[in-house]
């Protein structure tokens, strides 16, 4: 019996990089392939405890404790754990587990070796570039970016055009529900406009854009934020300082988003920076529409008819986007994700990318 995938990420916190990894490995095992997911850094139990989704994933999780900082053993290390583990694929995502895993996937003998790039914008820096680029020497895996535009900032990075496999979501998962009883199970009020975002509460995300925005709709459109993160004090001084205490609630880290979506009218997307960002499709498969950044791979995840792109970091144009999107929310964006970008569509194409067609070593 061939193997397990091995899917490598840094560490196991929530992100959509590492959401993709955990949904790739079950759809994968789903599909009669075993697939793992290996952290380098953390511990199993801390890690848990800090997202508890992790529980229902403990079986096929590996954890190897790596400290911060570079660790020139680790390598070696991870080349003796493949020969003991004889993985039919080792799949590295983001820059990290590409520096270590993808050079002792090919000193272990691993066959299938695939790498994706969730995002390029930190290849605008020259030094990781090329740092990419040795790795790539390196370890020689099949290159894939999540959306052309990631695609395509990667190939001016590093000089190689990758594949394009775009994010997927469970779209048994994440289906259309009843508005007033999601909005009663998150303590969310009835009878308003909801705004919704779900994200990390980091810079990089653009919560505080989103906050800008909302201070210049009229009404009583409330912003509910799904997430946590090393800038939530800054975000709630910020809403104490534009007046808005009535109309933002911070729910935190919601473990199950498929009953957020629903409690929601409009999905924002103010990040500075995306790959292909799970949160709107995941949104668009509940039937909710999206206003978002005409960032990275963003347009690529929005459904022509519904979504509405506007200019980053702009918090005028984000207000207008969102106040047209609730008067007239124009239609279902569901169709577009079934069509698109569905979890089994991209579990299919990496295991045809690792194995050839029938996804078979």
């Amino acid at each position: 019996m061939p193997g397990p995938i091995l899917h490598i990420v840094q560490h196991l916190a929530p992100g959509g990089l590492e959401v993709m990894a955990l949904e790739l490995a079950r759809a994968q095992s789903k599909a009669g392939r075993p697939a793992l997911v290996l952290s380098l850094e953390g511990e199993a139990e801390a890690a848990i405890r800090h997202w508890p989704r992790l529980e229902g994933e403990r079986q096929r999780l590996i954890f190897l404790g790596k400290r911060p900082g570079l660790d020139h053993a680790l390598p070696l290390r991870l080349a003796r754990l493949f020969r003991r583990l004889r993985p039919s694929c080792v799949h590295t995502h983001h820059v990290g587990p590409l520096l270590y895993a993808g050079p002792a996937a090919r000193l272990a003998g691993v066959a299938a070796r695939l790498h994706t790039e969730h995002d390029a914008w930190h290849l605008a820096n020259p030094r990781r570039a090329r740092l990419v680029r040795a790795a790539l020497a390196l370890a020689g895996p099949v290159l894939v970016a999540d959306a052309p535009d990631v695609a395509e900032a990667v190939r001016r990075a590093v000089g190689s055009l990758p594949r394009v496999v775009l994010n997927g979501v469970d779209t048994t998962r994440f289906t259309p529900g009843d508005q007033a009883a999601a909005r009663a199970a998150l303590g969310l009020p009835q009878g308003r406009p909801i705004i919704g975002i779900a994200a990390r509460l980091e810079r990089v995300k653009g919560v505080d854009i989103a906050l800008d925005a909302l201070a210049l709709l009229p009404g009583d459109a409330l912003l509910a934020v799904a997430g946590g993160g090393g800038e939530e004090a800054a975000l709630r001084a910020q809403v104490a300082a534009l007046g808005l205490g009535e109309r933002v609630r911070f729910l935190g880290l919601v473990q199950d988003t498929a009953r957020f979506y629903p409690a929601l009218d409009v999905l924002c997307v103010p990040s500075r920076n995306e790959g292909l960002p799970l949160a709107p499709l995941e949104a668009q498969a509940c039937g909710v529409p999206v206003v978002a950044a005409r960032v990275g791979g963003v347009a690529t995840a929005l459904c022509p008819a519904t979504g509405r792109l506007v200019a980053p970091e702009d918090p005028a144009a984000l207000a207008a986007g969102l106040a047209a999107t609730l008067a007239q929310p124009g239609g279902n964006p569901r169709p577009f994700v079934l069509r698109q970008a569905s979890l089994a569509a991209a579990a299919d194409a990496y295991l045809t990318l690792a194995f050839g067609p029938g996804g078979r070593a």
